[in-house]
């Protein structure tokens, strides 16, 4: 399956990393293909840059080292797709949308009233219980 990681996800997994989400990462890496839009490794380094400064050439020399297919997330979006209440969130489940992605894995409560087909959007939490 192709698997795309929010940016809280990836954030939670470098800099807190825990049992649970290195079982993730784990299954996904050996088992799945992750996807990265372009606009959540953009907010990645722009959140680590702002709030975790000292981190930045750590996060930017794990995403060189990782294995991912990454996608463009387009400027221009159709933004009839679905509604969310925070239209900062759009890019992400548009990105995984238009590039259909499997599972889309957040800790965003925004995401958990979105009601679409595919890709499924699960919490780390369930995803772990799930697949792995």
């Amino acid at each position: 399956m192709r698997i795309m990681l929010d940016t809280n996800v990836i954030l939670s997994a470098l800099l807190f990393p825990s049992k649970r989400m290195n079982k993730l990462l784990l299954e996904i890496s050996t088992n799945h293909t992750l996807v990265l839009s372009s606009f959540v490794i953009d907010e990645l380094l722009g959140v680590v840059s702002r709030k975790f400064p000292k981190k930045i050439n750590a996060v930017d020399g794990l995403l060189a080292k990782m294995s991912f297919e990454m996608v463009y997330t387009p400027k221009q979006m159709d933004d009839t797709l679905f509604d969310i209440r925070d239209s900062k969130d759009y890019p992400v489940l548009y990105s995984a949308i238009v590039e259909d992605v499997d599972i889309l894995i957040t800790g965003d409560k925004d995401f958990a009233d979105i009601v679409i087909e595919k890709p499924k959007i699960l919490t780390p939490s369930v995803f772990v219980e799930q697949y792995c």
